[in-house]
């Protein structure tokens, strides 16, 4: 059974930073699909970033150049990076992953894994 457990969320201020770790097992292949979604009240689901072997990382607009996705293999643990932190970036954080689905922002919030999310919080 596949099982995603993000944490390291808060509450911060804006130009702030977090680190959001999450803890994987049973993967269904080697090179699935993993990354971060998000969703802020009244909002739907957006992708935030994804990696996977073979496609690199890949990053919304709105975190581009703010936000890096890491793993760490060793530790069955994929990392969120978030810099500069903005009050739009507050919302609930979920750690996801798919057997196949290719790794682009629209696909993210269908992948078939979320584990619960963590809370972030920006204030200005």
């Amino acid at each position: 059974e596949v099982q995603l457990q993000a944490s390291g969320g808060g509450l911060v201020q804006a130009g702030g930073t977090l680190r959001l770790p999450c803890a994987y097992s049973a993967l269904p292949f080697s090179d699935s699909p993993i990354g971060w979604v998000r969703q802020a009240p009244g909002r739907e689901r957006e992708g935030v970033a994804c990696m996977r072997s073979g496609e690199g990382t890949v990053y919304a607009d709105s975190v581009k150049g703010r936000f890096t996705i890491g793993k760490d293999n060793a530790k069955n643990t994929v990392y969120l990076q978030m810099n500069n932190l903005k009050p739009e970036d507050t919302g609930l954080y979920y750690c996801t992953a798919d057997r196949i689905w290719a790794c682009l922002m629209a696909n993210l919030p269908l992948y078939d894994y979320r584990g619960q999310g963590t809370q972030v919080t920006v204030s200005s």
